[in-house]
């Protein structure tokens, strides 16, 4: 049972981190400084997609389950809503490259956006 649960814990950590790759680059319009956080986290994440490489998190999750005894993921609720997304099915190589674009660009619109944004207040 503690197992599964860090290993669900693990899975949430992982959906974040992924959240925050995508998306962080927001927070930067708000507090600059955050890019010091976010820039390596967006480039870790591009590099594992473009890398094809599984991410350290996948590991260490997988590991927890099967000391859990799981030889599969189960239907807990973090399983069953974030699952899908973290991991989804079909995933091939041009989807990760995809990722990793999608990445890149997003954040570097967001960093646009926020740089020009914060030009316009400094006048």
């Amino acid at each position: 049972m503690l197992y599964r649960m860090a290993a669900d814990a693990v899975l949430a950590v992982h959906f974040a981190f992924i959240a925050y790759v995508v998306l962080g680059g927001l927070l930067v319009a708000a507090w600059p400084r955050t890019a010091l956080v976010h820039l390596p986290a967006a480039a870790w994440g591009a590099l594992i997609e473009l890398s094809g490489r599984p991410c350290p998190l996948t590991s260490w999750e997988n590991a927890l389950r099967i000391r859990a005894g799981e030889s599969g993921y189960g239907e807990s609720f973090i399983e069953h809503y974030l699952l899908p997304v973290v991991y989804p099915g079909g995933l091939t190589r041009a989807h990760q490259l995809w990722r990793a674009g999608l990445v890149v660009a997003v954040n570097a619109a967001v960093y646009a956006w926020a740089i020009r944004r914060r030009r316009t207040r400094t006048r």
